[in-house]
């Protein structure tokens, strides 16, 4: 039996990344998998990828800058399946802006990716556990920039800053619900956004990886499927009562200075 033997879970932002390996460590748990993402081309190779491994996945497509689309990814996959028993809100729009050059329309896309589509997306999973009235968990991939973060971060880190204190919030609000809801603030992660991120915003060539490792305690970035499995178990039961916790995964330790 795996840690989420038989589960309902949704990950939102699930076709690369972080998202599509909390994916794959899902169902190696026994989860069945919905996976939203705006690309039908990933999403596709994803769910043909967990299939052919033996899993059951689907894939819903959605852009989470949109509220009433995200609402509809957690309704489609309760059509499908009957209910909603985790969800995972791991979409991330990364582009930079300083406090001074960041546009109107820059900050209303953070927070339409970062906060506002997780927002609706958790309030139509937790609107199916309440009603009915079986619990469930919420995990919400933020970021160790919602601490501060860097200058170039400013819109990023506003909205990012605002899921902390919405995923506190909701848990609060539900935990005699049973409705269990923390967060991740991940720090700097080798995955294919950050490649691109890299790439376009800061003229990294194909070393950077290897200039990155050089920059941080442990000699590599972090692993997007060790915060999958990170993931996890935040939405098994082994993670028992656990709630409102925001933990930062990194290797950088807030406050400790040299």
């Amino acid at each position: 039996m795996g840690l989420l033997q038989g589960k309902v879970v949704l990950v939102n932002g699930g076709t690369q990344g972080v998202g599509a390996a909390v994916a794959r460590a899902a169902v190696r748990e026994g989860a069945v998998v919905a996976v939203t993402g705006r690309r039908p081309e990933p999403g596709a190779a994803l769910v043909a990828e967990l299939t052919a491994a033996g899993g059951r996945a689907m894939f819903v497509p959605a852009d989470l800058a949109d509220a009433g689309q995200a609402k509809a990814s957690v309704a489609e996959v309760i059509a499908a399946h009957g209910r909603i028993d985790c969800l995972v809100n791991s979409a991330g729009l990364t582009s930079r802006g300083t406090l001074l050059d960041t546009t109107p329309e820059l900050f209303d896309a953070h927070i339409a990716v970062n906060l506002k589509g997780p927002f609706f997306a958790m309030q139509a999973a937790v609107a199916d556990m309440v009603a009915r009235e079986a619990p469930g968990t919420v995990v919400n991939i933020i970021t160790s920039s919602a601490h501060g973060g860097q200058p170039f971060l400013a819109p990023y880190v506003a909205a990012k800053a605002g899921l902390v204190g919405l995923t506190r919030n909701a848990a609060h609000a539900h935990r005699w619900d049973r409705v269990r809801i923390n967060g991740l603030n991940i720090g700097w992660t080798a995955t294919e956004g950050e490649d691109a991120t890299q790439r376009a915003f800061h003229g990294a060539g194909d070393d950077w990886l290897d200039r990155a490792a050089e920059r941080v305690p442990m000699g590599r970035l972090g692993r997007p499927d060790e915060i999958a499995d990170f993931v996890v178990l935040l939405l098994s039961d082994r993670s028992g009562v656990v709630t409102g916790s925001v933990i930062d995964w990194d290797q950088n330790v807030l406050g400790g200075l040299d």
